[in-house]
């Protein structure tokens, strides 16, 4: 049944909403798919319910060639399981809370792992029932501090989640090399260019973890890539431990350095003030700059982290969350200072750090010992020139926080690293066996011993997915849907007040039904053939038919919403025309 533009449920809109960032979300609300309910939460209106099942159903599609079987747990869960992986902590202000009319503890959830978990234990005991893999197509719930960019970063969104279970990792490897080649063949088909990159596992554990990338200059995301085809998220990039340099400098000592708060201000001082004795000029890679943060832990703790890189780079707020999660990073304020006092604000140098002072401190890998630094005295001030790692200080350890640069070279060993950026379409991991120690999922094996299942976790972002098309498929008049997940296959348009133009219309509908084709038909009679026109290339069905004036000439007009291109046919060659473009593109 065709979709009269009569009687749908939709407005469209000429100005752009307030609360829309990206161009994509702008013409979602405007074209009439989406209206927002509240920060992070949308409702779907008939158009936007088209897309979201293609989408769903091409997911499903390659979901089940794999072998894989749906089930849908309930969004309302119970707390226990929760807590017996930790979650209902680690998850800390994401995860929405409530209590039934028993005081019972409940969540929304977020993620099902523990769902799936459970089942398989409920139902399976044997080897023998195994290998398995399970999906579901479901909304989840995550109480996002700042939900933005409409659809693509929700408090209610919905997800694909799907489970592998394995008697052991080889067979765990299988399930997540099928998932793998499923998400290709899922996003080739979706339309919008995307990067496969190496991915920090994070919270949810496990060794292999990978990452389906839209590239978007809208992106959250930063990942990094080099020409041999080496890609992973930012997160994930490991720099290599520089490796023990020779001391070649003298003692350390302290110099006056007043009003350099800042690493800018330092390497000025320093230039004029403290010349090298190698005559090479002072720069912001000599200067170890010391950077405090507070790490806020699921039970509500805060301790203090120091985080030392060179002067030239800043820390990372993502790598250095990938790094301490499940604990979130939080400033550290006058509060802290005045908790600590022995530390000099804008002049903090090693001697005030370490576990031994009450905070731990954690340098940069590319911080070679015995390379020699400019950093902080601990005095108003004052900086320590010729302070060496490892000679005149040490850390506790080191981590992966600083930020990554274009040019870097890469960890691949093949020239340098270019930066870009990505929204998270997709996301695969090999578990491994956390989750069913956790909740006790195991099974006898061939030999009758129990041993515990081996998981894998794969998601794809459904809702998510129509923001990243919409992003990637539009022009200034409006939104270009690629055929896989258009509202419909043609957009009919009849225009004027003649009536034989409606009744050729209704004609060619008709015909196009039989055909088995989806038709979204603008039938209003009073409204005019401008509003009708800027509506089609708003809403964005891949191709229009135009019944209007022509049809005295026995001709109608068809446009490829996405080349622009404007042919006559005849209006007996219509149906054939247009059939003839729709099998040429899904060819």
């Amino acid at each position: 049944m065709a979709m009269r533009m009569s009687t749908l449920f939709v407005r469209t809109l000429r100005d752009d909403p307030a609360d829309a960032e990206l161009p994509g979300h702008k013409l979602l609300v405007r074209a009439g798919y989406i209206r927002r309910v509240a920060p992070g939460i949308y409702t779907w209106l008939p158009l936007g319910m088209r897309v979201l099942a293609k989408v769903e159903n091409i997911i499903r599609e390659e979901m089940d060639a794999i072998g894989a079987q749906e089930v849908k747990f309930p969004a309302l869960l119970p707390r226990e399981p929760y807590e017996a992986t930790n979650r209902w902590t680690e998850y800390g202000d994401n995860l929405f809370k409530l209590q039934d009319r028993k005081d019972n503890d409940m969540l929304l959830g977020p993620t099902h792992e523990e769902m799936f978990c459970l089942a398989v234990k409920d139902m399976y005991s044997s080897y023998k029932d195994l290998p398995l893999s399970l999906y579901q197509i479901q909304n989840k719930y995550r109480d996002e501090a700042r939900p933005r960019a409409g659809i693509l970063r929700g408090r209610e969104f919905i997800m694909k989640d799907s489970y592998s279970f394995d008697i052991d990792a080889a067979g765990l490897q299988k399930a997540y090399d099928r998932h793998r080649d499923a998400y290709i063949k899922i996003f080739n088909r979706l339309g919008f260019e995307y990067v496969i990159v190496h991915a920090d596992s994070g919270a949810m554990g496990g060794s292999a973890s990978e990452e389906f990338l839209a590239v978007s200059p809208h992106g959250e995301d930063t990942f990094v890539r080099d020409d041999s085809g080496y890609a992973a998220n930012v997160e994930a990039v490991e720099v290599p431990q520089a490796p023990k340099q020779q001391v070649t400098v003298g003692d350390s000592h302290i110099e006056p350095t007043p009003d350099t708060p800042t690493i800018a201000t330092l390497v000025d001082a320093l230039n004029a003030n403290h010349p090298r004795t190698d005559n090479r000029a002072w720069t912001a890679a000599d200067t170890l700059k010391n950077v405090l943060v507070m790490l806020r832990q699921p039970d509500g703790t805060r301790e203090p982290l120091a985080i030392g890189v060179p002067g030239d780079r800043d820390v990372d707020a993502k790598r250095l969350e990938a790094k301490v999660s499940p604990a979130e990073v939080e400033p550290f304020e006058e509060k802290d200072f005045a908790t600590y006092p022995h530390l000099v604000k804008g002049y903090i140098g090693p001697g005030a750090l370490g576990e031994d002072k009450g905070i731990r401190y954690l340098l940069d890998p590319s911080i070679a010992e015995g390379s020699a630094w400019v950093t902080g005295a601990d005095q108003p001030g004052h900086h320590v020139i010729d302070l060496v790692y490892g000679r005149d200080f040490t850390a506790d350890g080191t981590i992966q926080a600083a930020e990554i640069k274009e040019g870097d070279p890469s960890p691949s060993g093949s020239g340098t690293l270019k930066l870009a950026r990505g929204i998270e379409m997709g996301h695969i991991f090999q578990l491994g066996t956390k989750y069913a120690e956790a909740l006790g999922l195991k099974v006898l094996d061939e030999n009758g011993k129990l041993t515990t299942v081996t998981m894998g976790s794969y998601g794809v972002g459904v809702t998510r997915a129509v923001g990243v098309i919409a992003e990637d498929n539009l022009d200034d008049a409006g939104l270009i849907w690629p055929r896989t997940v258009a509202p419909a296959d043609v957009h009919i348009v009849a225009t004027g007040k003649d009536d034989a133009v409606y009744l050729k219309a209704e004609e060619i509908v008709r015909e196009l039904e039989a055909l088995q084709l989806e038709v979204l038909y603008d039938d209003r009679p009073k409204v005019s053939p401008g509003v009708k026109f800027k509506d089609a290339e708003l809403i964005g069905v891949p191709t229009i038919v135009v019944v209007g004036k022509g049809l005295a000439d026995g001709v109608v007009e068809i446009k490829d919403r996405r080349s622009g291109e404007r042919r006559e046919v005849p209006v007996s060659s219509v149906v054939a025309e247009v059939l003839g473009e729709i099998n040429a593109a899904n060819a």
